[in-house]
């Protein structure tokens, strides 16, 4: 090795700091995401590589395109039923570099099962816990304001009992939530109703073209949300007769929404959380696109 007199090792020394320097901060904008946050996935359309027992494999995955956290299902959901050793699950998505700080649950598990849903998340390290719908009765897409006086009553006990645990509680905008009770729309008598210190809401990109425009919401009741489904939304498509699902869906970034706006609100509407939504293909088009937001 030939040798290197002090000014000229001096001279590399600094031009090597210098390189690792420009090299950090490009590294760290091609890992910029959205809010200063993982990018997050829910795991519901990768159930069944869960049910069959590749969480490992899934984990792996998700790290490799660039997802940090994950939002689970609970073990009350059939294809998630694998999970229910949460500590040995907890070890799964940690060892693979991620965190998972959410999950939904089942309605009837909260209402029956809450203190063991609630063990079941602390085992995983999560500090949130939903539900996708209260699940009313409706007819003709219309409720009663008595059903969801009920519901919202019975719900912010939930989440007073979550409270306790060191848990927020919050609710998804599907189903149920896209009726109409006295000619309003029953998520928007939802928030009014639920006690924001107890039910945070989880707002769902795909439920948009019925409950109206995430940032008019964010904007409208400031820190009520703790994060955010994200789907790619075309707006001129065919409305679907149930949320999400067997709906057309493109990719994050593919589609008409105005996503820098979006996230821009979402710092007013408190979102703590984001995860992508979709079939692997979109998930992974989903992330590429939102690794190149600085928002």
């Amino acid at each position: 090795m030939p040798g290197f007199s002090r000014r000229q090792f001096l001279k590399r020394s600094t031009a090597n700091v210098a390189g690792a320097g420009l090299l950090s901060a490009a590294a760290r904008k091609l890992q910029a995401n959205p809010l200063g946050m993982p990018i997050g996935s829910q795991t519901y359309p990768h159930r069944q590589r869960i049910k069959n027992g590749d969480l490992a494999g899934l984990c792996k995955d998700m790290a490799a395109i660039g997802i940090g956290n994950l939002e689970l299902c609970s073990p009350g959901y059939e294809e998630f039923a694998s999970l229910s050793d949460g500590k040995q699950t907890r070890k799964i998505i940690e060892d693979h570099g991620l965190k998972c700080p959410s999950a939904h649950f089942d309605l009837e598990e909260l209402r029956h099962r809450q203190e063991q849903s609630i063990a079941w998340a602390h085992d995983i390290g999560m500090t949130q816990m939903g539900t996708a719908s209260l699940d009313g009765k409706v007819e003709n897409g219309v409720t009663t304001m008595d059903i969801v006086k009920r519901l919202a009553e019975e719900y912010n006990k939930i989440g007073e009992r979550a409270a306790k645990a060191g848990m927020q509680q919050f609710l998804h905008d599907e189903r149920f939530e896209m009726s109409k009770v006295d000619g309003r729309l029953t998520y928007e008598v939802l928030l009014e109703l639920l006690d924001p210190n107890l039910v945070m809401m989880q707002f769902q990109m795909s439920a948009m073209r019925v409950v109206g425009d995430p940032v008019m919401y964010f904007t409208k009741y400031p820190g009520r949300f703790i994060s955010m489904h994200l789907q790619g939304v075309d707006l001129n498509a065919p409305l679907p007769g149930r949320g999400q699902h067997g709906a057309p869906q493109v990719a994050v970034g593919k589609d008409s929404l105005d996503w820098p706006k979006i996230f821009e609100a979402a710092k007013t509407g408190g979102v703590k959380n984001y995860f992508v939504e979709q079939s692997w293909e979109l998930t992974v088009a989903g992330v590429a696109y939102l690794k190149t937001l600085n928002v």
